[in-house]
């Protein structure tokens, strides 16, 4: 009880080290992280701000220049990148600590790469409880980025209070692949590289298509960027932060919770669940009548 409470103490406080302690303890479930989880007390929690968009679109380059914009101003930021699990120790493939390593000594900015670990929804199953554990420090802003992945990635609507769709010029044939996934989820898109040829075509593109908002109000912001030279990065900046304050976010603060307690209840519920002891009972069900009816079998949990 005294390192929870050193532990909670050092959240409150925005402690780097105690942060990367109790993420690690949250992450590995290590006993008494449950009672870690519930012993967060929020005071007024940081927005979570999620990138997302095709491989190659340069978010964390975006990311780590709007940190920088972010840090400049004194503001506190945390930021989260969740990668692809590497296959010998299930830890994190590609660390932002070396793809952001200007910003690793910055004590204002707090880096964490958490790997997937197989779910294929862009996000780690944790990441409901870490980005808990980073409201409950003083940070005026968390960025999630997820693996990058493609469609699958709309998950991050389930978790960001404001999501960022990273697309860049020459992704314009992808559109059409792309706009039944992730396309839809963007309260902000970003054309990156917008150096390149294309670049003013998509930009338009998207800002004349009133699909992409539902109810066909008005399109929504779409922002050009260059993140290698600095380019539309403070207009970016000022974009979230004005996106975070209008109207409508307290009825998605609503949403975004409800659907993090489903989640929570779904994962206590299934906790003693194990695929191996299904595969048991198929096979000795099979072997027993020669069939298994799985909709039988599955009134029992």
């Amino acid at each position: 009880m005294n390192e929870l409470n050193q532990l909670l103490d050092g959240i409150e406080k925005g402690d780097f080290k105690a942060l990367a302690r109790a993420i690690t303890w949250v992450e590995n479930e290590l006993p008494g992280y449950d009672t870690l989880l519930k012993s967060l007390s929020p005071k007024s929690p940081a927005p979570v701000i999620g990138f997302t968009g095709p491989p190659g679109a340069g978010k964390s380059t975006l990311i780590n220049a709007l940190a920088g914009l972010l840090s400049g101003r004194q503001k506190k930021i945390a930021v989260v990148a969740v990668d692809p699990t590497s296959p010998f120790n299930y830890g994190s493939l590609l660390a932002d600590r070396l793809r952001m390593s200007e910003r690793f000594t910055d004590p204002r900015i707090f880096i964490r790469s958490v790997a997937t670990r197989g779910s294929l929804g862009g996000l780690s199953e944790k990441m409901i409880e870490i980005t808990d554990v980073l409201k409950a420090a003083p940070f005026d802003l968390i960025i999630v980025e997820t693996v990058g992945v493609g469609q699958s990635e709309v998950e991050i609507a389930g978790l960001a209070d404001t999501t960022v769709v990273v697309l860049v010029p020459e992704s314009g044939d992808e559109i059409q692949a792309l706009k039944s996934g992730i396309m839809e989820i963007a309260d902000i898109f970003v054309v990156n590289k917008s150096d390149r040829e294309g670049a003013d075509e998509m930009v338009n593109s998207l800002q004349k298509s009133s699909w992409y908002h539902p109810g066909g109000e008005g399109s929504k912001p779409v922002i050009k960027t260059s993140a290698v030279q600095q380019e539309g990065v403070q207009q970016l900046m000022e974009t979230i932060i004005a996106q975070s304050r209008t109207e409508g976010q307290e009825e998605k603060k609503i949403l975004l919770l409800a659907d993090k307690l489903y989640r929570i209840i779904r994962k206590k519920r299934m906790h003693d669940v194990d695929k191996q002891d299904l595969s048991q009972k198929v096979k000795e069900s099979i072997a027993a009548t020669g069939t298994a009816n799985v909709y039988r079998m599955a009134e029992g949990y």
